[in-house]
């Protein structure tokens, strides 16, 4: 077999079993993660070696959700320049795909060439330079995303450790319009000007980002995890008030958790944790534009949550912004309402959901005692049972024993509505771990 031929047959069966979707908002199925799955690992520079088959489940290691257009690149994207994304894989895996969005984008995005690489050391742009691995797209090292579709990769055979940074890269050689990202990372990722996508050292990545642009999920072909635990929730979750670059958002230590749990011969499942958190985020209300900026929960429950791979379980963690943001929600039964819509969405695709109490926040520039009733009221409607399959009492775990009105001083960043680092991990540690065994109920 000729090499020229030999890599035509491998992309034909990566793109046989890993597939492309490209499709508007949505786009990518959920992937159940049961098949034997065969990788070609298209390597730079002169390996071009068939990779060995490998087995396990595909799950999400890493996701974000996108939230709008980032400002200031309306004209030009990010033309003539690599963007390397730092992202932290919450499972390993033999083999990982990544996927991109131009969810917001006004034009074609074109990436010209993508890679891989495990980080040299956490919070660096420098690859361990054996693990970089070029990206392809239904085996093209190209790829055209339409305005509103985002792209799934090609699979490549690379070994990620669980617990680390992951380097993804992409360029972009033409002007694409505004860029797809996720604002608050809490992370630092780099720019470099021209094409330095398999650059290891990472010298010419200069410029810092906080945010990442254009990937929204790392999967991997794992043999830790049988399943996804995707969490939807708004700034609480997306860690906006947690140490950039710690990986101390609740959801990171959550998975912390549940990994040393597993280590110790405990009885809990082999799942990977996701964060589909964004900062502002209700569940009824979007923000403006097409597609909307900061969509609803209800809006983005099927392309955040029910769309990631492998899903097993569905963690809510919504409606404070419901109460908080103008023009606020006053009645305590709207909210219920919304989160039961979206407890049906999942249960019947069979779905578990673990709901949250809301915080407390008195003290912050929104609060008022008719608004802390309502989040009072919703904390109870949860705690009846009758909203969710189960619920974790994040209200009771952080407020002021002294003041339940408001949280804990020590688990409170300053700002009396968003959780310090130690708050953090307080929410991590009061989840029950046994919640997330079982299915969906039929009925509430």
């Amino acid at each position: 077999m000729t090499r020229g031929h030999g890599y035509a047959v491998l992309s034909a069966i990566s793109a046989l079993v890993v597939g492309l979707s490209t499709a508007i908002y949505v786009g990518v199925a959920a992937d159940d993660g049961d098949s034997l799955s065969s990788i070609a690992g298209v390597r730079p520079h002169h390996d071009s070696s068939a990779a060995p088959a490998s087995t396990g489940t595909w799950v999400g290691s890493w996701s974000t959700s996108p939230m709008g257009a980032e400002p200031g690149t309306e004209t030009l994207g990010m033309a003539g320049r690599s963007v390397r994304n730092i992202v932290h894989a919450s499972v390993g895996g033999t083999s990982a795909r990544i996927t991109l969005s131009n969810l917001y984008g006004q034009s074609a995005l074109t990436i010209s060439h993508a890679s891989i690489a495990v980080a040299a050391t956490d919070n660096t742009a420098q690859a361990t330079a054996e693990t970089m691995r070029r990206l392809s797209f239904n085996g093209n090292t190209s790829v055209v995303i339409p305005p509103g579709g985002q792209v799934l990769s090609d699979a490549v055979r690379i070994n990620i450790p669980h617990d680390t940074d992951v380097l993804v890269t992409t360029y972009s050689p033409v002007p694409s319009g505004p860029v797809t990202f996720h604002q608050h990372a809490r992370q630092i990722s780099y720019v470099a000007e021209g094409d330095h996508t398999e650059d290891a050292a990472g010298a010419y990545y200069t410029q810092q980002t906080p945010y990442w642009r254009y990937l929204t999920a790392l999967d991997v072909l794992s043999n830790e995890s049988d399943g996804t635990v995707v969490v939807l929730g708004d700034s609480l979750t997306d860690g906006i008030t947690s140490t950039t670059g710690a990986n101390h958002r609740w959801t990171d230590i959550l998975s912390e958790r549940l990994r040393s749990a597993l280590e110790h011969g405990e009885d809990v499942p082999r799942y990977s944790i996701v964060n589909q958190g964004i900062s502002g985020n209700r569940i009824l209300m979007s923000g403006l534009g097409r597609p909307a900026d900061n969509e609803s929960g209800l809006g983005r429950f099927d392309r955040d949550v029910l769309t990631r791979t492998n899903v097993k379980v569905v963690v809510i963690d919504l409606g404070v912004n419901d109460i908080l943001r103008p023009p606020g929600v006053t009645d305590p039964n709207q909210i219920i309402d919304g989160l039961r819509t979206l407890v049906r969405e999942a249960h019947s695709r069979g779905l578990k959901v673990v709901g949250a109490t809301l915080m407390p926040f008195q003290g912050h520039i929104g609060y008022s005692p008719q608004r802390d009733v309502i989040r009072q009221q919703v904390n109870a409607r949860i705690r009846s049972g009758q909203v969710f399959d189960a619920y974790v009492d994040f209200d009771k775990a952080l407020l002021d024993p002294y003041n339940p009105r408001r949280l804990r001083p020590d688990y409170d960043s300053g700002d009396h509505l968003h959780p310090s680092d130690a708050g953090y991990q307080k929410m991590a540690e009061v989840f029950d771990l046994e919640d997330l065994k079982g299915a969906g109920q039929t009925e509430l």
